[in-house]
């Protein structure tokens, strides 16, 4: 392993534990994912037999420059960066739970102690820092053989490693997904026992991992685990009521849960974007409260996009994520997800895609890809048409927008203008004369300038006995 540890951080480490006496080591994640061939600056976690706030000044002193080292004395720990690595420093220690809380009672202890409180074999694994067994592999659990046979599994009881910190199953899942492993079924079945106590640990680091998994390449896979264990419907039950085809008179619908899962990993194989990953899980979130069997017709899911743009703050607003621009864009493509398809399906005409332009603006190519990733059907021939239907819309995308220009468009005509050229105070007309310029450019029936905006609000003004005051 010590051909592995080239950075100079490392040497440094073990000098200063040389001067101290005292034992260190590099563990969990870092270790992980060196014998994964994965990089990872973000997440090494340096045990101390001592003090980690002492040894990090010590180690931030003997390297170039003024580092400064955050540390949390509560806590035990310390923090620095070193040439774009994120270095943290705690002394091993050794902890017990209370039933009610996930913050452990916490007592110095040994590296076996520490390895011991670990939440899987594959982060448990460390590497001997200090002079005489530099770069030695200290692995009790047998991570490495897990590694090799992609297993998450817990280095101790999984119910008691569950139910004292419920985040932990959350993680198991996220591992399972990020790395494409398999949770070992005594764990999984232990995640499935205990998934109630998730209620203990605070929706904002729920939601980080939930975050971490939707990330993931396949992040479908995430989801399935997460239903399966009943964690799921524990924290986005709104996902859930998506389940089930029903079939009424011969006609059934398509199962949205597992459509919607195929959108996302659609979503995912051409974007890392986390937002618009999202945008595809609640694409079709409304669809369950707008169902409706019509004798005849069949199912139909009349205004979901709209009830489900609605839909949109309240469930950001539960899982704790941002209530900003995020949740803005992402109301937004829901709000549109059906407009390139119905435009696909019918003829394209002129105006219908600039009102498109229009009211996506710089988020017309995010709300096309995920239409994209909304064609799952099993017919190729449905498949076939629609692609070449949509490749139409795209082209005419293109060719307004050359023309037009109207992505993140504003009427050439201000309120203000209005109001100064006809002498009038902001009122019912100033909307009405804006919103016919705006409707009139949209239509194609007048150029998108200036002059010939100006000259239909003086139009617009007469016929509502507005009249000029300045010419």
């Amino acid at each position: 392993m010590e051909k592995h540890l080239s950075n100079p951080i490392f040497s440094v480490i073990s000098q200063v534990a040389d001067e101290l006496q005292v034992k260190a080591f590099v563990i969990g994640g870092f270790v992980r994912d060196l014998l994964l061939h994965r990089d990872n600056k973000q997440d090494i976690d340096i045990v101390v037999l001592g003090s980690g706030i002492d040894f990090a000044h010590m180690v931030a002193a003997k390297l170039d420059g003024d580092i400064p080292v955050k540390f949390f004395k509560n806590f035990g720990t310390a923090m620095l960066n070193f040439r774009g690595w994120k270095i943290e420093f705690v002394g091993a220690r050794k902890e017990s739970y209370r039933r009610n809380s996930r913050k452990p009672i916490v007592e110095d202890g040994t590296i076996e102690d520490d390895q011991d409180r670990r939440d899987f074999t594959i982060n448990a694994m460390a590497i001997d820092l200090t002079k005489e067994k530099y770069g030695q592999l200290i692995d009790p659990f047998n991570g490495i053989r897990d590694l090799e046979d992609k297993i998450i599994k817990t280095p101790l009881d999984p119910d008691v490693t569950f139910s004292d910190d419920p985040l932990r199953m959350m993680r198991a899942i996220r591992f399972a997904t990020q790395l494409e492993f398999t949770i070992e079924p005594s764990c999984f079945e232990a995640i499935t026992r205990n998934a109630e106590r998730i209620s203990i640990v605070s929706m904002e680091r729920v939601s980080d991992e939930f975050n971490l998994i939707i990330q993931a390449k396949v992040p479908s896979g995430g989801f399935r685990m997460l239903d399966e264990t009943g964690l799921l419907k524990l924290i986005f039950p709104e996902f859930c009521e998506l389940k089930g085809a029903e079939i009424i008179e011969g006609k059934g619908h398509k199962d949205n849960f597992y459509h919607t899962l195929a959108v996302l990993d659609n979503v995912a194989a051409v974007s890392n974007d986390l937002w618009l990953r999202w945008a595809a899980i609640l694409h079709d979130i409304a669809k369950p409260v707008t169902k409706k069997f019509v004798q005849g017709t069949g199912w139909t899911f009349h205004a979901h996009e709209f009830r489900g743009a609605k839909m949109v703050p309240n469930i950001f607003r539960k899982l704790k994520l941002p209530l900003n621009e995020k949740m803005h864009y992402v109301e937004k493509l829901v709000l549109l997800h059906l407009r390139p398809i119905v435009l696909a399906e019918d003829v394209v005409t002129d105006s219908a895609v600039r009102r498109l332009l229009f009211e996506a603006g710089d988020d017309i190519d995010d709300l096309m890809l995920l239409c994209n990733a909304d064609i799952t059907s099993k017919n190729p021939n449905k498949v076939r048409r629609f692609i070449a239907n949509f490749n139409i819309v795209r082209q005419k995308l293109k060719e307004i927008e050359e023309k037009d220009q109207l992505r993140n468009w504003q009427p050439p005509i201000t309120g203000e203008v209005i109001m100064q050229t006809f002498g009038i105070p902001p009122s019912k007309p100033v909307g009405l004369i804006k919103d016919a310029i705006t409707e009139a450019i949209l239509e194609g029936e007048i150029p998108n300038n200036y002059e010939a905006a100006f000259q239909l609000m003086i139009r617009e003004g007469e016929k509502l006995g507005l009249h000029q005051i300045n010419s």
